[in-house]
């Protein structure tokens, strides 16, 4: 699925938000229930809330795959209000 709404950038700084705000967790951080990890290369990242992953991809590419929209809506509404506060 492609998001409109949200671009690469958005998702990119939300990683680095949870990498620098959040709380180490094995091999990734968590932050308000927000997840980000990364490949040992960190070519791949991925973002996870609930249902919902979205991978980030070499040259800014994404996938953004859900089961429920109102996860996605859940997500898209705290992204928007992280971005916002910062």
């Amino acid at each position: 699925m492609t998001n409109n709404i949200l671009k690469y950038k958005d998702f990119l700084y939300i990683f680095n938000l949870i990498q620098t705000k959040g709380t180490k967790l094995g091999g990734e951080y968590e932050f308000l229930g927000i997840r980000a990890q990364h490949d040992f290369d960190g070519y791949t990242c991925w973002l996870t809330y609930k249902d919902l992953t979205i991978t980030l991809l070499f040259h800014s590419k994404f996938d953004v795959q859900f089961d429920k929209k109102e996860t996605f809506n859940e997500f898209y509404k705290k992204v928007n209000s992280l971005i916002a506060l910062n």
